[in-house]
């Protein structure tokens, strides 16, 4: 049995983690007979957005307290990943991810990154591990590396503008459909576009599937 790191960043599609993506790819990692640890980042979110209206709404949340809503409680602080204690890190997507893990969705390409993420996924790849991204969080991959000597092969589907994105950052864009993966055999980075172009929660499902499947297959 292999043991997950699923990085999360808070509750909900707009200022969250997307709860689809996030169950989805905590079910495969049961299914498959594996088990899962949750992290998040213990600090505010940058906005907090009203998930009928669209609109922010004037008060503060944590970021690991919302996700602790997807994880049932069972989560830890991001400061406390250790990449040696689990065979592979995935990261769900969902507009929080590009603006609480990093500043994309904010600030652009000129976009910031949280020190604890940027730390939790280069000693991930540097331990020899798998990473498996959903959605935006490709793209956050891509930002971790900026300025290394590793530049990532990852999807957000076929939009140009996500393709611009990840070459601006220093990475590389292979178009896919929402149903397949994106494997970067060189870096063990598996990606898939899932909500980027997915238009129901089986377009989605089906992608991430593969994406666990993947991330696994590459694990211990």
């Amino acid at each position: 049995m292999k043991k997950v790191a699923v990085l999360l960043a808070g509750c909900g599609v707009y200022d969250g983690s997307e709860i689809h993506e996030s169950v989805i790819a905590l079910l495969s990692i049961a299914r498959g007979g594996h088990s899962y640890q949750c992290f998040a980042p213990d600090r505010p979110q940058k906005q907090v957005i009203d998930h009928l209206t669209g609109q922010e709404m004037g008060e503060e949340r944590n970021v690991l307290t919302e996700s602790a809503r997807i994880a049932r409680g069972d989560i830890q602080p991001l400061s406390g990943y250790r990449p040696e204690r689990y065979d592979a890190l995935i990261i769900p997507g969902g507009s929080g991810v590009a603006k609480n893990l990093f500043t994309y969705a904010l600030d652009g390409e000129d976009c910031h990154i949280d020190e604890e993420v940027q730390q939790a996924i280069a000693d991930t790849q540097a331990a020899g591990k798998p990473l498996g991204a959903i959605c935006i969080s490709p793209l956050l991959v891509v930002r971790a590396f900026k300025g290394t000597a590793v530049k990532p092969t990852v999807t957000l589907g076929n939009d140009r503008r996500w393709a611009e994105a990840v070459r601006h950052m220093g990475g590389r864009h292979e178009e896919r459909t929402a149903d397949a993966v994106c494997i970067d055999e060189k870096n063990t980075i598996v990606t898939c576009p899932a909500y980027t172009i997915a238009r129901t929660i089986a377009e989605a499902a089906a992608g991430i599937e593969k994406l666990v499947d993947e991330v696994l297959r590459r694990a211990g």
